[in-house]
């Protein structure tokens, strides 16, 4: 070490420029970390700040900054005129919501949870999803509707439904079900330039949490496509295909089957109408198996839909083990925490069902 410190002093200015033309190994710049609610309030922030049609209506989505803080700043920047606070009438409000948008406007209707849309239904499928076809493609209806969907936490039956399936099975609508916060600003930034109605599926449960906002999805004209899978962990073993809250349950389940020697191909589906079935397929002729995770329903559910597909598509040739789903218990909510635990998937149901699949 003295020896080093004597050479170095000894040679003065040419070590100096030495190792001033080496250079230093510069690592990557840490990614920001964004919760959830944030990700959406800058989508919608930056969407209205690109265009002027675009605006928020709703219970509480001004002066209170929305029930959940999503749009949390939005009425102090754009006003009464921009974000509209409504009656707690989902009937009325989404009427004046997809009439102004036939009107040339761009609303995005939140709904302070997605049961609650039940009251607005004539609107969101007879008003806002059939009026383009009826129309023969003349009046075009460029809405969003949004707001939490399927179970929180002690809210019991009345509010802890899944419409995924429901608003799925309408011709005429786009359904989007982000999970992370790249899922929810990419997509809703794409859902509200799009020019069809689309029912965007947001998770209370997952507004609080923080992931990695990469610098590419920090930038303003950052979009995601609507109708494309991502594939979140690769895998060789068996499909896992989820969406929402439970992508994050089927990537825990497979870092614990992964120390099993069990690799499990991951894929958030993010949107559910259109479906990216060739996402699913491309994955289940490489790994042969195929296990679907919903905290929906199973009776005419998304994993219903995608087992329909794969059976009657090329990859059902290559399956070695019938599909298997996992889903939320054919019952309605219950409002104890014990049996609420028992009501939706956990980690060890799909970790159970994987196995069950691969036979092992």
């Amino acid at each position: 070490m003295a020896l080093s410190l004597r050479c170095f002093l000894r040679s003065g200015k040419n070590a100096v420029s030495a190792v001033r033309q080496r250079g230093f190994h510069r690592s990557a710049p840490a990614a920001l970390q964004v919760t959830v609610r944030d990700a959406l309030n800058q989508a919608m922030d930056e969407e209205m700040e690109r265009d002027d049609r675009v605006f928020l209506m709703g219970e509480e989505v001004a002066q209170y900054d929305g029930a959940y803080k999503v749009s949390r700043g939005l009425w102090k920047k754009y006003g009464d005129k921009r974000v509209i606070d409504t009656p707690i009438s989902e009937m009325g409000f989404a009427g004046i919501a997809v009439g102004s948008a036939m009107a040339g406007l761009r609303p995005i209707c939140e709904f302070m949870t997605f049961n609650f849309s039940m009251q607005a239904i004539d609107q969101v499928i007879n008003s806002a999803a059939k009026t383009y076809y009826m129309s023969a493609g003349l009046q075009s209806v460029p809405i969003v509707f949004r707001g939490p969907n399927g179970a929180s936490a002690g809210v019991a039956a009345q509010h802890s439904q899944c419409f995924a399936a429901w608003y799925a099975h309408c011709p005429g609508l786009k359904v989007v079900s982000p999970w992370n916060s790249e899922d929810a600003k990419g997509l809703l930034k794409s859902a509200i330039r799009e020019d069809n109605p689309v029912v965007f599926l947001e998770n209370e449960l997952m507004y609080g949490v923080p992931f990695e906002l990469t610098e590419e999805s920090q930038s303003k004209d950052f979009t995601i496509p609507i109708g494309k899978a991502k594939i979140e962990r690769q895998g060789n073993h068996v499909t896992m295909v989820s969406h929402s809250r439970f992508v994050g349950h089927c990537l825990d389940a497979a870092a614990v089957l992964a120390k099993e020697g069990i690799e499990c191909e991951v894929i958030n589906l993010r949107t559910i109408r259109p479906m990216d079935v060739e996402c699913i397929e491309t994955s289940v002729m490489k790994t042969n198996h195929l296990v679907t995770v919903e905290g929906g329903w199973p009776q005419f559910g998304v994993g219903a839909e995608i087992c329909a597909r794969i059976m009657e598509g090329p990859a059902f040739n290559y399956l070695d083990a019938p599909v298997t789903r996992v889903t939320g218990v054919d019952i309605p909510m219950p409002y104890a925490k014990i049996l609420e635990d028992h009501s939706l998937p956990q980690i060890k149901d799909i970790i159970f069902s994987v196995k069950k699949t691969l036979n092992v």
